[in-house]
């Protein structure tokens, strides 16, 4: 036997007796393992000693697998009948030489079967036995297996809506319906909906694949399915999104919806991206029920709610919601929106995409390939006897012309524009081409917003902030001697150890007033408009954010990362 170099050796040099090595020899022959898997079982020997022994007697370099990467190993070389009869595995191939991990370097007959497979020079490294197992158990499981372990607790009810009403071929992906790979995405789908995930992120790369979730803002990975199984995932996505996955070189959009119950479905709006290695698929979850949270649930303070309110039920005007990507501006505009929803009012949306669904909305997808743009859209919705028209974005004069044309014609407008405040919004539209006069008299209010992480209601814990430090922040004396006290993230299992938990709206909410008004017309710049803001009682978004401190709903570092000084 293989075994017999190293038991002779572990009786000379009186690691164990001749009698134990019978015993161990028995057992192992009883139990159907190997005589190293048993000395370690029986606790004779640790792991750790057995391989620094071997090395140093038979001079064979050791190895710590904690410092291998397994996914490095070319499994071409892999013989699952060699592993399970040799315990042997072929690590790293490096001109000729081929380096074989091994917990016993005596056992020739094994290697010289792997140098008669190969035909490579063999050279053995020593490993400790209990490792080399594990890594045995995972080179030689399949990435369906893989996948199987990573769902084993999910259930077996497909809950996706699937459809490829182009009717393309499937090819070579015939296999992509494959159980274990439609139960694992729909593991994904599910908890990033339970975690109030707002994007899934699935990245090839050249030696894994990784899914990240968007918590809070913020980028987390999750799980790093087998490599291999990267087309299968991506081309299952694709179905049921109705896309088409004979086409990997260009960029795709799509939606899929995921049903949870009789009442309740989740959208996904999926996006494709070819890379090096792979397409990489962004997932935005669109859940409709952030509409309905109300406006009470956004973050706004007292004041601002009543200014907002105000000027939506104004017959007709111009309402600007701006910030940057990610910043709740749709969910505000549709929050908005749903208290307007009502059977006496039409309203129509034109968007680039529709991200919610709302009943009793006409909600309009703009094409521009098919040559539905902002624009045109605008255009038939004056035909169509609307009453409040939003539009997702106004990104163009003409698009800015029509939609201010309409404003004054007696419709109530609602739209976004990438703005860093409401001041800056005013000198945006001015720069485009929108003559002053316009924007004067039709424009009635805009917002700017931030979302800013919510601290952990459970682990969160008053922090003493130096005076100079809060000043320095934006606080004044008179807030310094009122009472009240800043908290800190601290991290507990509630909010999975970062500190916070959701997320809370800061909001610059500005209403055009005459006298802002009488700025625009004389070309006055954002500075200008800013300062009388503030006359009138405006409170800008670092200030707002501050507010947020006081109320110990955020900390002082995330009003600072997320707000203009």
């Amino acid at each position: 036997m293989a075994v017999t170099g190293l038991s002779r050796a572990l009786v000379q040099h009186g690691r164990i007796t001749e009698t134990e090595l019978t015993a161990l020899q028995e057992k192992a022959k009883e139990a159907g393992i190997s005589f190293i898997e048993e000395i370690i079982h029986s606790k004779v020997i640790k792991a750790r000693e057995l391989a620094v022994f071997c090395s140093l007697i038979f001079g064979v370099p050791l190895l710590d697998l904690d410092a291998f990467e397994a996914d490095l190993i070319d499994k071409s070389l892999i013989d699952p009948k060699t592993l399970a009869a040799h315990r042997l595995v072929p690590l790293h191939k490096r001109g000729n030489r081929l380096f074989v991990a091994t917990s016993d370097p005596t056992n020739l007959q094994g290697l010289e079967e792997i140098r008669f497979k190969t035909n490579m020079m063999i050279e053995p490294v020593v490993v400790e036995d209990d490792k080399l197992g594990q890594l045995i158990k995972k080179v030689t499981e399949t990435a369906t297996e893989a996948l199987e372990n990573m769902t084993r607790d999910t259930s077996d009810i497909d809950l996706l809506q699937e459809g490829n009403e182009q009717g393309s071929s499937l090819d070579d992906n015939s296999d992509i319906e494959d159980a274990p790979v439609v139960k694992f995405i729909q593991k994904v789908l599910l908890d990033a909906i339970n975690a109030g995930v707002s994007d899934i992120h699935f990245e090839p790369f050249e030696k894994f694949y990784r899914i990240r979730y968007r918590l809070d803002g913020l980028l987390m990975e999750v799980s790093q399915p087998p490599v291999i199984l990267k087309e299968k995932i991506a081309s299952r996505i694709k179905v049921i999104s109705k896309l088409d996955i004979a086409e990997k070189r260009i960029p795709q959009d799509g939606r899929l919806k995921l049903v949870i119950s009789k009442t309740r479905a989740i959208d996904f709006r999926v996006s494709t991206l070819p890379t090096l290695f792979g397409e990489k698929i962004v997932m935005r979850i669109l859940d409709p029920s952030s509409a309905k949270l109300g406006i009470d649930a956004l973050g706004y303070d007292a004041d601002q709610k009543a200014m907002i309110l105000d000027a939506i039920h104004r017959p007709y005007g111009m309402i600007l919601v701006t910030g940057p990507t990610g910043s709740g501006k749709t969910v505000s505009l549709y929050t908005c929106l749903n208290i307007l929803n009502e059977p006496g009012i039409n309203i129509a949306t034109a968007e680039d995409p529709a991200e919610i669904n709302l009943p009793g909305v006409n909600q309009v997808n703009v094409n521009e390939k098919a040559g539905l743009t902002f624009a045109a859209a605008l255009r038939s919705f004056l035909r169509q006897d609307p009453d409040i028209i939003m539009v997702g974005e106004i990104r163009d004069l003409e698009t800015a012309d029509i939609a201010i044309k309409a404003a004054q014609t007696g419709h109530m407008v609602l739209s976004t524009l990438h703005t860093n405040d409401a001041p800056k919004t005013i000198t945006r539209l001015l720069n485009m081409g929108v003559a002053p006069f316009n924007v004067a008299s039709s424009v009635i209010l805009i917002t700017a917003q931030r979302l800013a992480r919510r601290l952990c209601v459970e682990c969160k814990r008053r922090v003493d902030i130096p005076r100079n430090v809060l000043l320095q922040a934006g606080f004044n004396e008179s807030d310094l001697e009122e009472e009240w006290t800043p908290y800190e993230p601290v991290g507990c299992t509630t909010c999975k150890g970062l500190g916070y938990k959701g997320r809370v709206g800061i909001y610059e909410v500005m209403p055009i007033s005459e006298e802002i008004a009488k700025i625009i017309m004389r070309n006055g710049t954002s500075i200008d408009i800013a300062e009388q803001a503030k006359r009138e009682g405006v409170r800008m978004l670092r200030r707002s954010g501050l507010l947020k401190v006081k109320q110990g709903l955020t900390s002082l570092q995330e009003v600072e990362a997320c707000t203009n000084s």
